[in-house]
């Protein structure tokens, strides 16, 4: 089931939901892998006070597992997996608070003093098209060279492959695309993935990037 997404950061999500379904579905005795188990189990989660949407994560596993059980391994019926999968999740009541930057905050993070080497234009770039084009971290951090194209005489990133599985098409600002520009020709990158580790010696090594990497680049640049 997790080689069908095409997202690494989806994986991750999907598995640890997976893995703690299995781990309450084997705490006790239980009926068969049915509508009523997974009733059960949203039940389990409120009671665990679990956010709406951490709850609505972890159905929409579980039913992925009865859909891919039904349709590719023919490990459940059509009728236990299409009763899983009505099995609605929480609402969500309200808008969820969040800690986000405003146009101001924004354009102060990108002004940052920043020296020449590699890794802070690396950095500058990474922001510029977090910021300039919306991307969520794995999209940044899967994101090609070939990937990024003239189209009508714009840039654009074309066929981006995002959350879910949707394909679209975004549009490159002309600061970005500089930024970007910047970073590739100190990196000396000409093909495959855009963003890649550097070393303190400022050599850029490998053919991508950890998010734990990216997000100690962005703590840097926000301190």
């Amino acid at each position: 089931m997790l080689s069908s997404l095409t997202s690494a950061s989806g994986q991750r999500t999907y598995d640890h939901a997976i893995r703690e379904f299995v781990a309450w579905y084997c705490s006790e005795p239980r009926l068969a892998f049915n509508r009523t188990v997974v009733l059960q189990y949203r039940i389990h989660l409120e009671q665990r006070l679990y956010a709406p949407a951490t709850i609505n994560l972890r159905l929409a596993a579980v039913r992925r597992i009865a859909y891919e059980a039904a349709d590719d391994a023919g490990l459940l019926s059509p009728e236990l997996a299409a009763g899983i999968r009505r099995v609605k999740g929480v609402r969500r009541l309200g808008v969820r608070l969040g800690n986000w930057l405003t146009p101001e905050q924004g354009r102060r993070l990108l002004e940052h003093p920043r020296s020449a080497t590699p890794r802070e234009a690396r950095d500058h770039a990474m922001l510029a098209m977090l910021i300039g084009c919306g991307l969520r971290r794995g999209e940044l951090l899967t994101l090609t060279i070939e990937s990024v194209q003239q189209r009508e005489e714009h840039w654009v990133i074309a066929d981006l492959v995002g959350k879910g599985g949707h394909v679209r098409t975004v549009p490159i600002p002309s600061w970005v695309k500089l930024a970007v520009d910047a970073w590739t020709k100190a990196a000396g990158i000409t093909e495959g993935r855009v963003f890649r580790a550097v070393k303190n010696a400022g050599r850029v090594w490998g053919d991508g990037m950890s998010p734990k990497v990216l997000s100690r680049a962005i703590s840097r640049r926000a301190e």
